[in-house]
């Protein structure tokens, strides 16, 4: 009797799998495969990142004790742990990156009625995170002679915490140079800390209608030019426009910059902040650069919740795979947080409410109501 699709098969529905098709011809990812195409391998790396398999030998046991399952979770058969060695080893990462990226764009079409204090413009938050690995292991990362690592350079669209840039480089790689190729948006706002600070690369970011609030450092020369009222009792100390007064920084940056001088009531340490923008009030300011700390906490989830951190194999190409197929996971968990009835279940009780039933037959929005129905007190 057929009692329903799998949960893991309703995840599954939100993936485009025509665009995904196309995607793969055009990589030639299928070519010459006779076994585990690049379809059967997204499903069976969402399948361990949900179900939090951390090896291959652990994806193989497990989906072999579920053989009757398997057909309603898209897969023929239980791949063998050689098969799946050679499927992250030489499958196209690039197709999971273009995946990823199309999972994305529909996931923050959700959550674009949404806004952040109030702002018509979108914002986002930009940051780096490093992930440690085994210098025997993955010799082609390595930073020192004793070190191994990767950075994930990622902007984050702060209206549901969905990663609209993600860049993968080993840990040499400089964070600033990341601003040469990252997509600018004409009226979004770029929050991001003063390990960014680049007048010439700001300055780009500026002329291309974009508005950026960083910090400044303790070497940064300016000179006032206007002073605007200040509200003391609220933390704002100083608002002033300023010019860069160094000869090389005015040469980088030739226009107005808005200074804010901010002492925080809670921890009464004081920042100064840097942006373009001269029409927000300047506690709004303030708290766009307090809002940047959501970057920081999604980091930590993804490290705690997504299997990033443990590699199934060792080459470049398939840690990348890893990581975009982990990413690419994340927007249909997005996807169903949005659809959720009555309340908005948190991130991590969502992934792992999802995790522990995948195999099961319940509706998602059955499931989630369930999840949120408030439990009457019991006494022993």
């Amino acid at each position: 009797m057929n009692v329903g699709k799998t949960l893991f098969a309703q995840v599954m529905e939100f993936v485009p799998w025509k665009a995904f098709s196309r995607i793969v011809v055009k990589h030639g990812g299928d070519n010459g495969i006779r076994t585990l195409s690049c379809g059967d391998l997204f499903r069976v790396l969402a399948f361990s990142q949900l179900t939090w398999r951390e090896s291959l030998r652990d994806i193989e046991a497990c989906l072999a004790a579920n053989q009757s399952k398997l057909f309603h979770m898209g897969l023929a058969q239980p791949p063998a742990r050689s098969t799946l060695a050679d499927a992250l080893n030489h499958r196209d990462w690039r197709i999971y990156q273009a995946v990823a990226l199309r999972l994305i764009s529909r996931a923050r079409c959700l959550y674009g009625d949404e806004s952040v204090l109030d702002l018509d413009a979108t914002v986002y938050a930009l940051d780096a995170t490093t992930v440690e690995l085994c210098l025997s292991l993955f010799d082609w990362a390595s930073v020192y002679p004793e070190r191994a690592a990767i950075k994930l350079h990622t902007l984050l669209d702060l209206r549901g915490a969905i990663p609209a840039f993600v860049y993968i480089s080993d840990a040499k790689f400089n964070e600033i140079s990341v601003l040469d190729f990252l997509p600018v948006e004409s009226g979004s706002f770029y929050v991001m800390d003063r390990g960014y600070l680049d007048f010439q690369r700001l300055f780009t970011m500026h002329q291309a209608g974009a508005f950026f609030v960083t910090r400044a450092k303790s070497v940064t020369d300016v000179r006032r030019v206007y002073s605007s009222a200040t509200e003391r009792d609220r933390g704002v100390i100083c608002d002033q426009r300023v010019l860069l007064h160094g000869r090389r920084s005015r040469k980088r940056y030739p226009e107005l910059l808005r200074r804010i001088r901010f002492r925080d009531p809670d921890s009464d340490n004081t920042l100064v902040f840097l942006t373009n923008n001269f029409s927000i009030p300047a506690l709004t300011v303030a708290a766009l650069y307090r809002y940047r700390w959501q970057i920081e906490l999604f980091f930590k989830w993804i490290k705690q919740h997504l299997r990033i951190k443990r590699f199934l194999a060792t080459t470049e190409n398939a840690v990348k795979t890893q990581i975009w197929c982990a990413i690419a996971t994340l927007c249909p968990d997005r996807h169903h947080q949005k659809r959720t009835p009555t309340q908005r279940i948190a991130l991590h009780l969502s992934t792992d409410l999802v995790g522990l039933h995948l195999r099961e037959n319940p509706a998602f929005m059955r499931l989630a109501t369930i999840w949120l129905r408030p439990q009457r007190n019991q006494t022993c």
